[in-house]
């Protein structure tokens, strides 16, 4: 594995482009964004996988990974709060953001990119192991990590995976309210003439408002890409050609309880996905000693609804690990 790294200051990030040229940017984004940081590429089986890192080496050591078709800058503005005590990495799974494609996606190949990162970056070279930090579908990845390597993470916090007792996950599916990671992996990226035009196409899901609604502009800037005079999105097609098993879905309230190691579950207060019958849940299936932590007045993307809220709950969760 070959490392590409460029240091760049992250107040690069604040661009007229998604910002309106007229929008009011908080003093506490554009701290987060002066916050020095490195960013860069590492090979991993011959594709470029991009990533960010805050804070120093030799401290306890974060590794935070996105949800579907998103990216790691979800967390560009999260991590600065965490760099003071620790060494943040936040990368972009294969096929999303800046990193390349690479094999195939399905969970297994998803839950290696973990160890191949952490191992890329020398996460473990100081005999300490990571937390990671995972949010929706890098949240179930992330579990299917630890279960493949236990002795490489130190914990995994579960940022408002989607987890529903069957029937009631069924229901919700039968509604038609939401498939995660459905898509045509045969059908070519679509290209829009400007970036006004492809920011309309730009939508969460689950679809829901956000809390600073400047937050989902910057995650939609950074989640296209310009290639000449149109505009595309950065994922590749690649990334459905996957085996989408429901049954996954439906056994990953088993799956968190069963993985090994610390494990902590943040959601937001008004998720969909994940509300206070999941919890309930999570107990009945043994997991009473998992921490719960609800971010109030949020939803499923509780970073664009109660950023500094949810900096609050990671570094709750963290210091009740003594990490």
């Amino acid at each position: 594995m070959s490392k590409l790294t460029a240091i760049q200051d992250g107040s690069t990030d604040i661009d007229p482009v998604w910002a309106g040229g007229g929008a009011h940017i908080p003093d506490w984004f554009s701290w987060a964004m002066s916050v020095p940081r490195e960013e860069g590429f590492v090979e991993v089986d011959g594709a470029r996988v991009h990533y960010l890192r805050w804070g120093r080496r030799g401290r306890a050591k974060l590794l935070m990974s996105h949800g579907f078709l998103a990216h790691a800058r979800c967390f560009a503005f999260i991590a600065p709060y965490l760099a003071q005590d620790y060494d943040v990495v936040a990368f972009d799974l294969a096929g999303m953001g800046d990193s390349e494609m690479r094999g195939v996606a399905d969970e297994a190949a998803r839950g290696k990119e973990f160890a191949e990162i952490s191992e890329a970056l020398d996460l473990r070279a100081d005999g300490a192991n990571p937390v990671i930090i995972a949010h929706s579908f890098g949240a179930r990845a992330a579990l299917t990590a630890v279960s493949q390597t236990p002795d490489a993470f130190a914990g995994v916090i579960v940022c408002d995976l989607m987890v529903m007792r069957p029937q009631k996950l069924e229901e919700y599916w039968t509604m038609g309210l939401w498939s995660p990671g459905s898509g045509n992996p045969d059908k070519p990226v679509r290209r829009y003439p400007s970036y006004a035009a492809a920011r309309e196409r730009y939508i969460l899901a689950p679809p829901q408002p956000v809390g600073e609604p400047f937050l989902l502009d910057y995650m939609a800037f950074h989640s296209l890409r310009r290639d000449g005079e149109e505009w595309a999105w950065k994922f590749s097609p690649e990334v459905f050609r996957r085996d989408n098993n429901s049954d996954e879905w439906l056994s990953v309230g088993r799956k968190l309880v069963d993985a090994p190691g610390r494990k902590a579950v943040i959601h937001g207060e008004k998720s969909q996905l994940f509300d206070r019958d999941s919890a309930c849940y999570i107990r009945e299936l043994g997991g009473g000693d998992i921490p719960i932590v609800a971010v109030p007045n949020a939803r499923h993307h509780l970073m664009l609804d109660q950023p500094l809220a949810f900096v609050a709950a990671l570094r709750a969760v963290l210091a009740f690990w003594n990490i």
